[in-house]
């Protein structure tokens, strides 16, 4: 893992198209910006890492009633 130490209003860029920028500092909070193509996904780790929940044979037959 690559580890930067930025200020605030500092930004950092990945891959040439994708840029983070620290927006605010308060207390134990770094509020970031990110800048990235529409096709890029971005997601916070809790919600990248759950398992994807895909509708089961059951509730789609509910749907259509």
């Amino acid at each position: 893992m690559l580890v930067l130490s930025r200020k605030e209003n500092e930004s950092i860029v990945i891959n040439g198209n994708i840029k983070i920028v620290v927006a605010g500092i308060q207390g134990g909070r770094v509020t970031i910006g990110i800048q990235a193509p529409r096709n890029v996904a971005i997601l916070r780790q809790e919600i990248a890492t759950k398992p994807l929940r895909l509708p089961t044979e059951h509730a789609q037959q509910e749907e259509r009633t």
